[in-house]
């Protein structure tokens, strides 16, 4: 992409409804991202009702979409694979159970259980969530993006650690839709 394309998109990208302000340097950004990460397929930038960028990831010849709710959000561009026999992995072994819905993370970075350190967690077993509540927080590329809740209920398990990696479509909690 030649400068003056990526000047281009900013400037179209400021006209969608809802978006907030792109500069040329988020542009070339993201575009640097593509050109450096060969397993990102594409970057899709959406703006209505709150700005959000999706990353669609390619490997084994199939796409896998990582939606990243926060302005500017972009994942990183591999992750390292989880050490065996780490507590995540055995934690996350266990299926749902029965009526248990699923809050996964959309994509690679670090787990934050609460805003900031030493402050009580957003969510933890037993606390009720609504839609659009914020549970978590994942940190991808020095981007600190909040994650909702998209159903109601009661947190029966929380499957993440503080301060840990967490990988692409890997269970957060465990949500009771009929606590």
């Amino acid at each position: 992409m030649t400068p003056q394309e990526m000047k281009q998109l900013a400037e179209l990208l400021q006209q969608v409804p809802g978006m907030k302000a792109i500069e040329l340097q988020d542009v070339q950004g993201l575009a640097q991202l593509l050109r450096e990460s060969p397993e990102i397929g594409s970057i899709e930038v959406k703006g209505l009702f709150g700005t959000k960028v999706v990353i669609t990831r390619t490997g084994n010849g199939a796409p896998t979409v990582v939606a990243a709710p926060a302005a500017y959000a972009a994942a990183p561009p591999a992750a390292a694979p989880a050490s065996a026999g780490g507590e995540g992995e055995a934690r996350e072994a266990p299926r749902a159970g029965a009526g248990l819905k699923e809050i996964k993370s959309p994509m690679v970075g670090t787990f934050y259980k609460s805003p900031e350190p030493g402050a009580d967690p957003y969510v933890k077993a037993g606390s009720r969530v609504s839609p659009g509540q914020t549970v978590c927080i994942i940190e991808a590329m020095k981007i600190m993006n909040e994650i909702e809740a998209e159903i109601a209920g009661v947190v029966r398990e929380v499957l993440a650690d503080d301060a840990q990696p967490v990988e692409f479509g890997q269970v957060l909690f465990r949500v009771d839709p009929n606590g």
